[in-house]
């Protein structure tokens, strides 16, 4: 069994872990640094919502307010709008809510603006998707308004000619649809209306409640970090006891021999 007693690292070696573990501090802060800033974007956007969804309603965005439409500024707003919907274009888009799997109905309807606005009237289960409400007449209808979602999920694609929508791809349905006319950019996700008769859609499933949990994630990674900057402390003066050990070792047959 071999005693001797561990001397100093080889200087690449050590090289290589000292830069490994400031990379890793540097990154482990950087991650720290990300989460604060994703903290601090979550909760203005918690604040943004909760103000717009419980402020009075205001006229749907007409064609001439589109260029400045924002989602910082805009997405969430509580607007209302007088239309006929057009029943024979609804859209059904596969959506998983509180009430399970199933689908969102989007029907067009032509405002008095001379343009279109798709109308998330509320959810469908499987069963239900074609026996649903259809309101006659002119329509006051009140919800949050929402930004066009592009191309589909991260893991489907809206497959426009089979008519299998996974996104709420407003100019997409508008061009499946054929609907002819300036189509606004955004749709409204209608709330639920209490005077409203039982049965499907099922409105004011729109979720606005956001899980925020970035400061636990933000101190995890500091914690991160300043653990490893603990083992660099640790590793530089492991290594100076043991040169200095060494050291010692080297001069201890002069001191005999002068003894």
């Amino acid at each position: 069994m071999d005693d001797a007693p561990r001397g100093p690292r080889p200087a690449g070696t050590l090289a290589a872990l000292l830069v490994a573990a400031v990379l890793a501090v540097a990154g482990f802060a950087a991650l720290g640094v990300w989460q604060v800033q994703r903290l601090a974007w979550k909760q203005d956007l918690i604040a943004r919502v909760e103000r717009h969804v419980n402020a009075a309603p205001v006229a749907a965005p007409g064609r001439a307010d589109w260029p400045a439409l924002t989602r910082e500024a805009d997405e969430y707003r509580r607007v209302a709008v007088r239309v006929e919907y057009d029943f024979s274009r609804t859209v059904h888009v596969r959506a998983t809510t509180a009430l399970g799997a199933g689908f969102w109905v989007l029907t067009p309807l032509r405002t008095d603006g001379g343009f279109w606005v798709m109308v998330n009237r509320g959810f469908v289960p499987p069963e239900a998707r074609e026996h649903w409400t259809q309101p006659g007449g002119d329509q006051t209808v009140t919800g949050l308004l929402r930004f066009s979602e592009p191309g589909g999920t991260f893991l489907q694609s809206n497959d426009a000619p089979q008519d299998r929508w996974y996104s709420r791809d407003v100019q997409a349905m508008a061009g499946a649809r054929r609907i002819a006319g300036p189509v606004a950019p955004y749709f409204i996700d209608a709330v639920a209306d209490p005077a409203a008769p039982t049965g499907w859609p099922r409105g004011g499933l729109t979720v606005i409640r956001f899980s925020n949990n970035h400061l636990v994630y933000a101190v995890t990674w500091f914690a991160l970090a300043a653990m490893v900057a603990g083992a660099i402390g640790y590793l530089l003066i492991d290594e100076r006891r043991l040169r200095r050990l060494a050291g010692d070792r080297q001069l201890a047959p002069y001191r005999d021999s002068r003894d």
